[in-house]
């Protein structure tokens, strides 16, 4: 086995995965600051509801993310379209809140139920967002 072949290829991995680390960290960044609830807080003390609230915004980022690195063309292909679902990620949040007003207020609660339901659009948006990005 010539492991040269496949240790030639390591450079790009860690430019791209170096990359999705850094937009993945730029998501989080900007979504608990979008949101009014202090996720990082509540989670730290048990709270359920914030826990999959932020969770399935993180599934629901990191699935059009994988899938525009399998497509992209390039680094900066995957950089542009990385950014076009972090902005779709960011705004099912905030059309979230525009059907249901209370939701950050009953995450804070840990209401499940509210965790839950915006755990499910977030991931569910990003399964479409990830489809449209193979196209």
């Amino acid at each position: 086995m010539d492991l040269s072949r496949y240790l030639i290829t390591l450079p790009g991995f860690a430019i791209y995965f170096a990359s999705a680390i850094l937009l993945l960290a730029i998501f989080i960044t900007i979504y608990t600051l979008l949101t009014p609830q202090h996720e990082w807080t509540l989670i730290r003390s048990g709270n359920t509801a914030a826990s999959l609230s932020l969770g399935g915004a993180l599934i629901g980022f990191v699935l059009p993310l994988g899938s525009v690195i399998v497509n992209s063309l390039s680094l900066v292909d995957m950089l542009v379209w990385g950014g076009v679902a972090l902005i779709v990620q960011l705004l099912v949040f905030s059309m979230l809140r525009l059907l249901l007003p209370q939701l950050p207020a009953r995450i804070t609660n840990n209401e499940t139920a509210a965790g839950g339901i915006s755990a499910a659009f977030s991931v569910g948006i990003g399964v479409l967002n990830a489809a449209c990005m193979t196209y």
